[in-house]
This record gives structure tokens, C-alpha cells and sequence, in this order.
């Protein structure tokens, strides 16, 4: 890759923003109010405004290996309470996707240094739900469940946190839980029952 040519697309880009809007720029200066905070993957293959068709100003996005939400993780809880408490967000939305190298990582029986904490998240979810994985014989089908079964488990641990459980109270903040097919370039809606995880975790994770 010639790095010269990120500064002429740049120059591109501009062009074009100024083309759509002679106060484009101006107009992001002024500040943000997005309706949404995105935590998905750091996959290249996974773009996040592009994905969801949304541009500068529409979403607060957060990504890491395998699209993570630990408590332990102080970067990840600064952009949750940020985008909640500060930004009000809406709606806070989980994005994994398929032939994630994290969640294939985290299947293989493999020291792979510093990933290993990391890592050790998801073969947590594994654990959670081993009995449903394993019945599973087909590895990719499998590979593709615990895709989908770390989404969700991202979505308790963000239902765990005060600011969201506060935003829920104060103004209706609704978890989402999606997965991204990068084979047919869909999202999926993976209807997560936000109240009922709410209500299950309540007697032990409830901070206000």
C-alpha cells in the first residue's frame, strides 16, 4: 500500500463532502448527537458506518478483537458510559459477524501469547453454552453459533453496567445484539430479549 495515495483519496473525500454540502465541515465542528453507540470488531472487513449506510455525526463506535464488552476493560466501559451518560444515546448495539478470526482464535486448544486474557473471554461464553456447542457437529455451523452466542453474552455484560441500566430507567435505552454476514453483506437481527435479560440479572447486578 503507498500510504501517498490515503492523502489523495483524503483530498478526494473532501471534494466530494463540499461537493454534497459547501458547510459539511462546518457543520461537523459544531459538535455530535448520535442516536447510537456501535461496538462491533476491529476486522477490516467490517466497517461500520458503511454497513449500516449511516455517515460522520450518526454513530459513536467502539471496536476490539471479537467486538468485546468486559467490565475489567477501562476503554471499552469509558466509551459505554460516555456514549450513555453524556452523548444519551439511544440504543447501544453488539455487532459480531461471521469468519470471526477472535471467536476462531479463542475455539483452538493454542497459546497465542498476550490474546490469551483476551481470548479467554469468549472460551468463557463457550463454557456458558457448551452443552448447546457441542451438540453441534458441524464445526462451521458451530463456529458461526458461538458467533452469535458472544454477541449476546456482550449484551448481558452491557445490561450489567449502571449507565445502562440508568438509561434504561430514565429514558428507555434499549441492547441490541446483531451479527454481520460477511458473505452476503446482511445484518441480522438477532432479537435480543433486552427486559427478560434485564429482569434475570437484576437480583445480582443491580446498581441503582
Amino acid at each position: 500500500m503507498n500510504l501517498d495515495n490515503v492523502f489523495k483519496n483524503n483530498e478526494a473525500w473532501i471534494k466530494r463532502q463540499l461537493a454534497t454540502s459547501e458547510t459539511y465541515f462546518d457543520d461537523l465542528g459544531k459538535g455530535q448527537s448520535p442516536e447510537l453507540l456501535y461496538i462491533g470488531c476491529s476486522d477490516s472487513r467490517v466497517t461500520a458506518e458503511d454497513l449500516m449506510g449511516l455517515g460522520p455525526g450518526e454513530v459513536f463506535v467502539h471496536r476490539n478483537i471479537a467486538n468485546m464488552v468486559s467490565g475489567t476493560d477501562f476503554n471499552a466501559m469509558s466509551v459505554v458510559e460516555y456514549a450513555v451518560t453524556h452523548l444519551k444515546v439511544n440504543h447501544v448495539v453488539v455487532c459480531g459477524h461471521y469468519a470471526c478470526g477472535g471467536v476462531k482464535a479463542a475455539m483452538q486448544s493454542a497459546d497465542l501469547g498476550v490474546l490469551n486474557g483476551w481470548l479467554r473471554n469468549i472460551r468463557d461464553v463457550y463454557r456458558i453454552h457448551k452443552d448447546e456447542l457441542n451438540a453441534i457437529t458441524d464445526e462451521e455451523e458451530k463456529y458461526d453459533r458461538l458467533v452469535e452466542l458472544n454477541v449476546k453474552e456482550q449484551c448481558v455484560n452491557l445490561i450489567k453496567t449502571a449507565a445502562v441500566q440508568k438509561a434504561y430507567r430514565d429514558r428507555g435505552l434499549k441492547v441490541h445484539g446483531w451479527v454481520f454476514d460477511v458473505h452476503t453483506g446482511k445484518l441480522i437481527d438477532l432479537k435480543i430479549d433486552f427486559e427478560k435479560y434485564l429482569k434475570d440479572i437484576m437480583e445480582i447486578y443491580h446498581l441503582d
